[in-house]
C-alpha cells in the first residue's frame, strides 16, 4: 500500500507542475511563432539600443512586459537570438522576465499579506542580477549569441511567407514544432522534480538551514526541486514564513524562475552545456550574494 500511496503522490505532483506549466510554454512558443513571422531582423536592429549598458538594461527591464513563466519564456528567447538579438540583452530578459511582470508581482504582494516588502526584493534583486550577469556575458561573449546555441537539424524557417495568411499559418506550424520540441524536457523535468519532492525530505533540509547562509542554500536547493511556476511560488514561500529567515525567502524567490530542474532541461535544449554550466554559477553566486544582504 505504501508503493501505490508514493506513486498516486508523484503521479499527482508531476500532473500539476505540468497543468500549472502549460498555459505559459503554449503562450511562449505562440509569441516565438510571432517574432519568426512577424519580426524582422532590422527591426531588432532598430529597437535594441547599440550602447551596451543600455542594451542590457532594455532587455533586464522588458521582461516586465511579458506574463510568461520561466518555462514559457526560453522559447521566446531561443528566437530572439536566432533573429540576431545580442546574448547581454536576451539573457536579462529570460531572467527577469519571469520575475517582474505584473501577475507574478501581484501574486507575490498578496502571497505576503498585501505587503511590498518581498515585492521590492524580489525585482529590485532580480533586476541587478540580471543587469550585472548581461554586463558580464557582454564582455566574456562578445557577438557570440548564435554561436552558444545547441541548434538541431529539426530548425526549420518559414520567412518566405508573404501574405498575412501564410504569416498566419507559419506562426501556428513554427509554435505546434517548438512545442513539441521543448514539450518533452517540461515533462522529463517535471517527473524528476516529481520526484525530488516524494523523495527527498523537506525536514532534512530544514535541519541543513540553522544558519542565515545554510537556510539560503537549502531554499535555493528547494526552489529547484520543487520547480514551481513563478506566478505561483509566492504563496508556497510564504508557508516557511515561520521556519526560515526573510533572507532565504528572497533566495527562494529569485533562484526558482531563474534555475529549476524543468526550466534547466529546456536550456540544455537550447544553449551549449558549457554556457550553461557558465550561467548557472553567475546566478547561484549573485542570488546567494543577493540573498546576505537582507
Amino acid at each position: 500500500m505504501r508503493s501505490v500511496s508514493t506513486f498516486l503522490q508523484l503521479n499527482t505532483i508531476f500532473i500539476s507542475i505540468i497543468i500549472e506549466a502549460f498555459p505559459f510554454v503554449l503562450i511562449g512558443v505562440f509569441i516565438s511563432g510571432i517574432i519568426q513571422m512577424f519580426v524582422t531582423d532590422q527591426m531588432i536592429a532598430k529597437i535594441v539600443p547599440k550602447n551596451r549598458v543600455l542594451a542590457v538594461l532594455y532587455g533586464t527591464l522588458i521582461g516586465a512586459l511579458f506574463p510568461s513563466c520561466e518555462c514559457g519564456i526560453i522559447p521566446i528567447v531561443h528566437r530572439l537570438l536566432k533573429k540576431g538579438v545580442p546574448l547581454h540583452v536576451a539573457i536579462p530578459f529570460m531572467l527577469t522576465g519571469p520575475i517582474i511582470n505584473p501577475i507574478v508581482l501581484f501574486s507575490t504582494f498578496i502571497a505576503f499579506g498585501n505587503s511590498w516588502q518581498m515585492v521590492w526584493y524580489r525585482a529590485g534583486f532580480a533586476i541587478i542580477i540580471a543587469f550585472i550577469i548581461g554586463i558580464i556575458l557582454s564582455y566574456q561573449y562578445k557577438g557570440k549569441g548564435t554561436q552558444l546555441l545547441d541548434e538541431d537539424e529539426h530548425d526549420h524557417h518559414h520567412e518566405h511567407a508573404t501574405t498575412l495568411w501564410q504569416k498566419f499559418v507559419g506562426t501556428l506550424n513554427h509554435a505546434v514544432e517548438e512545442f513539441f520540441s521543448v514539450g518533452k524536457y517540461l515533462i522529463i523535468g517535471a517527473f524528476i522534480a516529481a520526484s525530488m519532492q516524494i523523495f527527498v525530505k523537506t525536514d532534512v533540509l530544514m535541519e541543513l538551514g540553522q544558519t542565515k547562509a545554510t537556510s539560503s542554500l537549502v531554499m535555493m536547493m528547494l526552489a529547484g526541486i520543487l520547480s514551481l511556476c513563478s506566478e505561483a511560488d509566492a504563496f508556497i514561500a510564504a508557508s516557511f514564513r515561520g521556519t526560515f529567515s526573510t533572507s532565504s525567502l528572497v533566495a527562494f524567490l529569485l533562484i526558482g524562475p531563474m534555475v529549476d530542474i524543468k526550466n534547466l532541461l529546456m536550456m540544455y535544449h537550447t544553449f551549449k552545456k558549457k554556457f550553461i554550466a557558465v550561467l548557472i554559477l553567475y546566478i547561484v553566486v549573485l542570488v546567494f550574494i543577493s540573498s546576505m544582504l537582507v
